[in-house]
C-alpha cells in the first residue's frame, strides 16, 4: 500500500489570504547607490517591513539569491554605477519573477519606461524626487498584487492535491474489489512513469501519464465480482465483459473536463501493436503514445503479480516475455526501452513507496 503524507489543506480563498498574510511578514530589498537614499528609504519603511539594503546592481543581485525565500518586493533606484537600476532588475527577474519590481527614476523617458516594463516585469516607476507617500502607496498596492499571486499559487496548489487525493480514493475503492490485484493500478502507474522519464518525457506529459495509470483500469468497478474475482480461467461471454472496461473508464471520465487529455491512454492500453487488441482493434502508432506505455507496465505488473489462477511470475521470466512481444504486443521501441531499464523496473517494483514518490509528478506538485 502506498502512504503519501497528508499536508495541511485550507479550506477556502480567506484561509489562503490569511494565511499568507500571517505567516509571510514582508521583506523589501532597496538598491540604491546613494546612502542617503538608502537611509531616508529605511526610515520611512521601518516597522512595517523587514529592509534588506544594498549599494549597487551586482550587491542587490547577491543578497536576492541569498534572501530568494524571503524578498517579496524590489525598489531600485535607475541610475548607478556597475549596473543600471533597469539591467539590475532584468537580471533580478530571471531569479525570482513572481517578486515585485518598483524602478525609481529622474527620467520620465517613455522608451526607457516601455524598456523597463517589458524586460524587468516592472510593477510601476516613480518619479525622483519622489513623493514619501506615493512611493509607500506604490509598495503596498504591489504586495497586494504579490499576496494575491501567492494566494492563487496555493488555491492551485490545493486544488491539484484534492484532485490528486480524489484519484487516489477512486483507485483504492477499485483495488479493494480484488485483493489479487491489490495495489496494481499504483504500480502500473509507476512503471510508467518510470518508463517515460527515462524516454525523456516533459513534465506535462508525465502528469498525463501518470493520471491515465492510476485511472486505467476504473471501469472495473462496473464489472461483476463474479467474473472480475473469478478463481479460474473466464468463459468467452466472460472475457467479453471484462473486455468492455475500457469503455467504460473512458465513459467514467468523460464529464471531467480536466481528464479529457488522459482518456485516450485510459481507453486504448490494451491494444496491441499488431492491431489485435480492443477496443478498437488500434494498430501501431495509431494507438496513443501514453496507452503504448501503459500497455508494458500493465502487463509487467500482471505477470508478476499473484493472482488467484497462478503465482507471480519472475522479474527475469517478465522481462523476457516483454522482450519477445516487442513488435506484436507492444511497441517496439517502448519496449526495448522497458528492458533496458529493467534493473530501475526491479528496484521499483522491489521498493515501490520510495520510487512513486521520487518518480511522481502529480505528488511533487502538491508537495
Amino acid at each position: 500500500m502506498f502512504n503519501v503524507k497528508n499536508d495541511f489543506f485550507l479550506n477556502s480563498v480567506g484561509d489562503l489570504i490569511s494565511a499568507t498574510s500571517v505567516n509571510n511578514e514582508h521583506t523589501i530589498l532597496i538598491v540604491d547607490d546613494e546612502i542617503n537614499n538608502l537611509q531616508l528609504l529605511k526610515r520611512t519603511f521601518r516597522g512595517k517591513y523587514n529592509i534588506l539594503t544594498a549599494s549597487n546592481g551586482l550587491e542587490g543581485l547577491e543578497t536576492l539569491k541569498n534572501n530568494i525565500n524571503d524578498v517579496s518586493l524590489i525598489v531600485s533606484d535607475h541610475k548607478m554605477p556597475i549596473m543600471e537600476g533597469t539591467k539590475f532588475l532584468e537580471e533580478a527577474n530571471k531569479i525570482a519573477p513572481d517578486v515585485i519590481k518598483i524602478l525609481l527614476t529622474g527620467f520620465s523617458d517613455v522608451e526607457i519606461i516601455t524598456d523597463a516594463v517589458n524586460k524587468c516585469n516592472l510593477f510601476q516607476y516613480v518619479l525622483k524626487p519622489f513623493n514619501p507617500e506615493e512611493l509607500q502607496e506604490a509598495i503596498r498596492n504591489g504586495l497586494n498584487k504579490f499576496d494575491l499571486a501567492s494566494s492563487k499559487s496555493l488555491i492551485l496548489k490545493d486544488l491539484k492535491e484534492l484532485f490528486y487525493k480524489t484519484i487516489k480514493s477512486i483507485t483504492s475503492a477499485l483495488d479493494a474489489k480484488d485483493p489479487y490485484t491489490h495495489g496494481h493500478s499504483m504500480r502500473v502507474t509507476l512503471y510508467s512513469i518510470i518508463l517515460a522519464k527515462e524516454l525523456n518525457a516533459p513534465n506535462n506529459q508525465l502528469e498525463s501519464i501518470e493520471t491515465a495509470g492510476l485511472l486505467h483500469d476504473i471501469g472495473k468497478i462496473a464489472i461483476p465480482e463474479s467474473i472480475l474475482c473469478k478463481p479460474g480461467k473466464l468463459t468467452d461471454d466472460e472475457f467479453n465483459v471484462m473486455k468492455t472496461h475500457p469503455i467504460n473508464s473512458e465513459r467514467l471520465i468523460a464529464s471531467i473536463e480536466r481528464l479529457h487529455a488522459v482518456s485516450p491512454g485510459v481507453k486504448h492500453h490494451h491494444e496491441r501493436w499488431d492491431g489485435k487488441g480492443y477496443p478498437d482493434h488500434l494498430a501501431g502508432e495509431d494507438i496513443p503514445y501514453s496507452a503504448r506505455i501503459i500497455a508494458i507496465a500493465d502487463t509487467y505488473d500482471a505477470m508478476t503479480s499473484t493472482r488467484s489462477y497462478r503465482k507471480a511470475l519472475d522479474h527475469e521470466v517478465a522481462i523476457a516475455e516483454i522482450e519477445k512481444c516487442a513488435g506484436a504486443q507492444f511497441d517496439p521501441v517502448l519496449a526495448k526501452k522497458f528492458v533496458e531499464i529493467q534493473d530501475i523496473i526491479k528496484a521499483a517494483k522491489d521498493n515501490p513507496e520510495e520510487y512513486y514518490l521520487k518518480y511522481s509528478t502529480l505528488y511533487k506538485e502538491i508537495s
